[in-house]
């Protein structure tokens, strides 16, 4: 299981900031470039960038409001505000890839000629600050959702810079006419496809669906095996936000004492974290236990 702890947020933070920095950058160079060159292809990439600032500005402030403190109006604190801000910068990904396809097929339909060489120079730039931006979250990719995001935003427009690059090399061919509005189509493509995954997994974490690689029965069974006479049942997981991993369930160990009971509980805590990556265990001991066996628990 991966475990995220020991990456230092102020170091991820920096690195976020200046990823929003060099895309406000590319945002800018492909937006002069596109008009001046009269490139589709070029002006659907910087709105895609453009929505990748909005996207990095929004997971710098998530991780800021995540890290506060639980409260008692919030007892797990406020995790879920990255899971949000994933789900709404995918959901603004959609919308920016149903505009760059109706502009694509427009075009396609009516052929416009491209000034090649400014293209070529502003998907150049695009295409080395993009991959810039990824190194610089490459090692981060795997944190969580929020930044797993903005991480394949940043990927994708390299892409989509290469993409345009191609197309500007291509431009004076036979089918140059036709190659910016299909570069600009396949970039909308692409963005569409990460943005349904993220909405997917998003709305995966506010269902409280098991995490990602957790099976419950699988969980039970390991305990079950590697603490003879124990057994769970009645169990719940869930991920309140990136990183924080939860299950609750009764635990029935036989005839122990109080302190007994609470060792075989703290052992088992451990295995969970060690194991399947549990952050957080709530564990309901039982002797004689509660007249139902199932793993998973029903609602009454």
């Amino acid at each position: 299981m991966t475990h995220h702890h020991d990456i230092e947020p102020g170091n991820l933070d920096r690195r976020l900031w200046a990823s929003a920095a060099l895309n406000l950058g590319i945002t800018l160079v492909e937006l002069i470039g596109g008009l001046m060159a009269g490139s589709l292809a070029l002006l659907a990439d910087a709105a895609h960038n453009m929505a990748d600032v909005g996207a990095l500005g929004l997971a710098i402030f998530a991780r800021k409001v995540g890290r506060r403190a639980p409260t008692a109006r919030h007892t797990y604190g406020l995790k879920r505000a990255e899971v949000l801000a994933a789900l709404f910068n995918a959901a603004a990904l959609i919308a920016i890839s149903a505009l760059i396809a109706r502009e694509a097929v427009s075009r396609f339909l009516h052929p416009e000629p491209v000034h090649v060489s400014v293209m070529l120079i502003a998907a150049v730039v695009a295409l080395v600050a993009n991959v810039a931006s990824v190194l610089l979250l490459r090692a981060h990719r795997t944190e969580d959702i929020n930044v797993r995001s903005a991480f394949l935003h940043l990927a994708q427009d390299a892409l989509a810079s290469l993409a345009v690059v191609a197309a500007a090399l291509l431009a004076r061919t036979a089918i140059g006419h036709y190659v910016d509005p299909v570069a600009a189509l396949l970039i909308g493509i692409v963005v569409l496809r990460s943005a349904i995954s993220i909405v997917w997994e998003s709305l995966h974490t506010l269902l409280e669906a098991a995490p990602e690689g957790v099976d419950v029965e699988q969980l039970a069974g390991d305990v079950a095996r590697r603490f003879p006479g124990v057994r769970l049942h009645h169990v719940h997981a869930w991920e309140v936000g990136p990183g924080q991993r939860v299950i609750t369930a009764h635990m029935k160990v036989g005839a122990a004492t109080l302190l007994e009971a609470e060792a075989v509980a703290n052992d088992v805590r451990s295995f969970l974290h060690e194991a399947w990556g549990i952050t957080h265990a709530t564990l309901e001991a039982e002797a004689n236990g509660c007249g139902r066996e199932e793993i998973l628990g029903e609602w009454s």
